[in-house]
């Protein structure tokens, strides 16, 4: 990494770190050194100023933390049990959550068995400390991207048509937007499969479809369903796009389609985070309890918002939120006279809905 005037540096790897050291680095007030085995390192950073250096979930020989402590550094330790890193200086990748087979030895797996256990003060301590650190890459990860949502259910299956419509939503979405979502399975998968493909031909999306048709699900094999993930985007370009699942829900995995995971342990912090960063809209596809949930989330925030603020919400499927779960009638009612009326909407198709985003845009 380059260095520039008031950055922070952010040290990953031993090799990164000899390699500083041995071009002379002494000042090291800018360094974030994170989670590494400092252990034969001591005496050369002792011989630097350190203070305002911050080694985080590092290892060191007896003495070497509070030396450096003393020396004005933040020496931050490991906390608790957790598999995770609490101080990950980025936002997760589905390689690194599928980072070992079976599924059962993932990473993502392990987390969610610890997540699921009754915690001890250390690991709320960790929990917290990891969320507020995805937090902060997932804020400077959005800063330049133009974020519309997607939300809808868990529970469609590959091969439907359901999830078809949410794949060419995510598409069509995704040639002006980033597109983002919880990060799930069902419609959530199928917006960010096609947020990932978007820019290429509708046939490449279609081919995509035919080759996840085959397992339908994630149920009763988790890894045959990244198994044809991987296959069915294998060697094809990625647009950027954005999963924020939740260890909360760790019976449902991550999808494989987003290029960038906010994977939260606390869902209710989840839940109104994915909401905030959809700063130019949602889209709201047909699902049940959360879905509605997430409705009259986004509709409080922008009941109480300036006309500057409001953020566009787009209603799929005509029949089923006026009848199946009729929704529509008191979103209608509660936007009467606010600055959002006029940004509420319902239509019957997923072209409708990107079409107005993109003319939008």
């Amino acid at each position: 990494m380059k260095q520039t005037h008031g950055r922070v540096v952010h040290i990953e790897t031993l090799t990164e770190l000899d390699r500083r050291l041995d071009a002379g680095a002494r000042r090291l007030a800018s360094w974030r050194v994170h989670r590494l085995d400092l252990t034969e390192r001591g005496g050369r950073l002792l011989e630097c100023r350190v203070a305002g250096a911050a080694f985080l979930g590092c290892t060191f020989a007896p003495g070497d933390d509070d030396a450096l402590s003393t020396m004005g550094a933040l020496v931050l330790p490991v906390v608790g049990t957790t598999p995770l890193d609490v101080y990950r200086p980025g936002l997760y990748t589905a390689d690194e959550l599928y980072d070992q087979t079976p599924y059962l030895r993932s990473l993502d797996a392990r987390a969610y068995a610890w997540a699921q256990r009754v915690p001890s003060r250390d690991d709320a301590l960790a929990a917290a400390l990891h969320d507020h650190a995805v937090s902060e890459a997932l804020d400077a990860w959005v800063r330049d991207r133009r974020l519309v949502g997607v939300m809808g259910g868990h529970a469609v299956q590959r091969g439907d048509a359901a999830y078809a419509g949410a794949a060419r939503l995510g598409w069509l979405l995704g040639s002006e937007y980033t597109v983002a979502t919880g990060g799930g399975p069902g419609a959530m998968e199928a917006a960010n499969l096609g947020g990932r493909l978007a820019g290429q031909g509708e046939e490449v999306l279609d081919r995509a479809l035919d080759v996840l048709a085959t397992v339908p699900s994630f149920r009763p094999s988790i890894d045959e369903w990244v198994r044809t993930a991987r296959e069915a985007v294998a060697g094809l370009p990625a647009r950027d796009n954005l999963g924020v699942p939740t260890w909360h829900y760790g019976h449902e995995p991550p999808n494989l389609f987003a290029t960038a995971v906010a994977k939260y342990v606390d869902n209710p912090t989840r839940e109104a985070v994915l909401l905030e960063v959809c700063r130019s809209g949602i889209v709201f596809l047909p699902g049940a309890a959360g879905t509605v949930q997430e409705v009259f989330q986004d509709a409080c925030e922008n009941y109480y918002a300036d006309e500057t603020s409001v953020a566009p919400m787009v209603l799929v499927g005509r029949e089923y939120w006026t009848k199946t779960l009729p929704a529509w009638p008191l979103l209608r009612s509660l936007a009467h006279d606010r600055a959002m009326e006029d940004q509420v909407h319902l239509v019957d198709s997923v072209e409708e809905a990107a079409a107005l985003f993109v003319a939008a845009g």
